[in-house]
């Protein structure tokens, strides 16, 4: 499909920069058999159903941000993928200064060399040391905001919790699986009470998530590929309430892209442990999931084509519009949605 069919233009105005206070009163627009319906991220429990389950993303986001110096040039260094105990991937500010071999400071006892640089143009980082690279990280590193919100404002104290969602459990993502970031403990009992269960699987995001999409024709986009896991346990519960009728609702699209890509023909949910590059648009026939909460995405991005497979193109940009107009907040820090295909 043409790219541009995806495009839509968004004031600068309605970029959230900070999220709501508290966490679950941010707007959320439903989109289901009935309609459109605008409600707040508290009315959830009353748009599911009993016996429905929501599937959220444990992994947590680490200070994957680093400022360094190789010789006398300055180099920013973006983590987005391990590759081994020691060894990650990382977009490089300045990249032209940088060559395989060389090494970079980021200061606070924390080097690293670079090796080899991919085709997407990222470096491979070795970082020197026995301490695990995670503790390096919380010396020299600092939180990785998405690039619409650092180039608006600096990375604050506030951003340490803001941007970390209440199940983050398993260190490795690079970016926040936003999508629960509208969650509380409060919210989660009114759930429960409801008789709306929930699980976990961990998903480490990367920050090829913010990307743009390059080429002219979906068809010709690669996605990078990202660490997942669903364990047996959770896979036979995703399995057992769909049996029973209950709807499996993925919290966030990177649950929604583990779970389809754990997921056979037969539309039964298996164990996952690797790595998934799978690439939704429309066209797509769902599998394993039933609905979606997500936030408002990028113009052209990729998850805006994921919402557009789930729902239809024509209908998600007419949802689009009317959360524009209405002066929903959209990205990472922004409002939410609740699609019930």
């Amino acid at each position: 499909m043409n790219v541009d069919l995806f495009d839509f233009d968004l004031p600068q105005d309605n970029i959230a920069l900070r999220p709501a206070s508290p966490r679950d009163s941010a707007r959320m627009l439903v989109l289901d058999a009935a309609g459109m319906h605008d409600r707040i991220v508290t009315d959830l429990p009353a748009s599911l159903r009993p016996g429905d389950l929501l599937v959220f993303n444990d992994t947590r986001v680490i200070p994957a941000q680093l400022e360094g110096i190789r010789g006398a040039a300055k180099v920013g260094a973006t983590l987005h993928k391990r590759e081994g105990p020691r060894r990650w991937r990382a977009f490089i500010r300045n990249a032209k200064r940088l060559r395989d071999g060389d090494t970079i400071d980021f200061g606070h006892g924390v080097t690293a060399t670079a090796g080899d640089r991919g085709d997407d143009g990222s470096f491979a980082l070795d970082f020197a040391g026995d301490e695990p690279v995670e503790l390096l990280l919380e010396r020299a590193g600092r939180m990785p905001l998405p690039p619409y919100i650092a180039a608006k404002r600096p990375t604050d104290a506030r951003d340490a919790d803001d941007y970390q969602t209440m199940f983050a459990q398993e260190p490795g993502a690079v970016a926040a699986p936003t999508a629960a970031l509208h969650f509380t403990p409060a919210l989660m009992a009114a759930l429960d009470a409801a008789g709306i269960g929930d699980a976990t699987l961990t998903l480490h995001v990367g920050a090829g998530t913010f990307l743009p999409v390059k080429a002219d024709d979906t068809a010709d986009h690669k996605m990078h590929a990202e660490w997942g896991r669903i364990d047996a346990a959770t896979a036979d519960r995703l399995n057992t309430v769909r049996a029973a009728g209950g709807r499996v609702i993925a919290v966030g699209t990177t649950s929604l892209r583990l779970i389809e890509s754990a997921c056979g023909d037969d539309n039964i949910i298996r164990p996952f442990d690797g790595d998934t590059a799978i690439f939704i648009t429309p066209g797509y026939r769902f599998k394993g999931i039933d609905g979606l909460v997500t936030n408002f995405h990028l113009p052209r991005s990729t998850l805006f084509m994921l919402v557009s497979g789930l729902m239809g193109l024509e209908r998600m940009q007419a949802a689009y519009a009317h959360a524009i107009a209405g002066g929903y907040r959209f990205y990472s820090y922004g409002d939410a949605s609740l699609l019930l295909p």
